[in-house]
């Protein structure tokens, strides 16, 4: 019996990593696709096999992707539209996690007459589609003069960002002891120095989750950067969008897959570096509330 339960197992075993194997490869195929193609000349793309490797290793295609290649009636590559990208994800990340830790500390801790409608509220936020708040965003916009600017884009993603990173420190602060809280407030510590000085030490592994969340989210929109920049504030997920759909001259799909990883690259690289901390973060605070 106990051989039958041991085979039983092993053949679980077996099929789990079969399993496993199909679905990464599933996710794998086509990054290695478009990692091959862009190193393929145009000649070996029309005339080669999809998976082969390249038969002669070019660059010239991410060279072009990168500073010469059409978005449009501009040919400067992606180059200008990666800094704006860049120049707008670093605050808004940065803002929208230290808000919704200020937040979050205080819905978990320091409960308020209202505070459970006022969480609620935020709740819904999570749910809205970007598409229910183009127009009052745009009118919002228009009335502070950040109209098609960087720091309107900035503004738009804290504010949009702000209502998920609540509901990740609220669940996460919470699994903090109560007790250690109102200790601190016997000794007579104040909010701040709480906040400064016992859960902010603490709060490594969601401040990561928040980060890679954040980050991700806002470097891969599309439809507020279409809609809320333009021109020398775009991001680079519309160059990029420009870049492929532009119809002048010959269809170079080397040139738009070497976009399409520049594009992709530094979300890869977060996960890459921070992406073990992630799951470590979420399940953190999965004990209470």
């Amino acid at each position: 019996m106990t051989h039958t339960r041991k085979h039983q197992l092993t053949l679980g075993r077996v099929v789990l990593y079969l399993l496993l194997v199909l679905f990464a490869l599933y996710y794998i195929i086509p990054l290695y696709v478009t990692l091959s193609t862009s190193f393929k000349s145009l000649d070996e793309i029309r005339s080669g096999n999809l998976l082969a490797l390249p038969q002669v290793w070019q660059f010239e295609s991410w060279g072009k992707a990168w500073s010469s290649a059409c978005t449009g009636v501009t040919c400067n590559g992606l180059q200008p539209f990666f800094w704006n990208s860049l120049e707008m994800v670093v605050p808004a990340v940065l803002i929208s996690t230290f808000i919704g830790a200020f937040n979050g500390y205080v819905f978990a801790h320091w409960r308020f007459r209202g505070s459970e409608l006022l969480f609620a509220g935020l709740l819904v936020g999570c749910f809205i589609p970007f598409q229910v708040v183009i127009l009052p965003m745009a009118r919002l916009l228009g009335d502070f003069g950040l109209a098609n600017t960087t720091t309107g884009l900035v503004f738009v993603h804290v504010v949009y960002g702000t209502a998920f990173t609540t509901l990740f420190f609220r669940n996460y602060y919470t699994s903090v002891p109560e007790e250690l809280i109102k200790a601190a407030r016997i000794d007579g510590a104040g909010f701040f120095l709480i906040f400064r000085k016992i859960v902010l030490p603490i709060s490594g592994p969601i401040f990561v989750v928040c980060i890679i969340w954040q980050f991700t989210q806002i470097w891969n929109d599309f439809l507020f950067g279409i809609v809320f920049a333009s021109g020398d504030s775009q991001p680079i997920t519309v160059g990029l969008n420009n870049l492929v759909n532009t119809s002048t001259g010959v269809k170079e799909y080397n040139v738009n897959m070497a976009a399409a990883v520049i594009a992709a690259l530094p979300t890869l690289l977060v996960y890459l570096v921070a992406g073990r901390y992630f799951v470590r973060g979420l399940t953190a605070g999965a004990v209470k509330g």
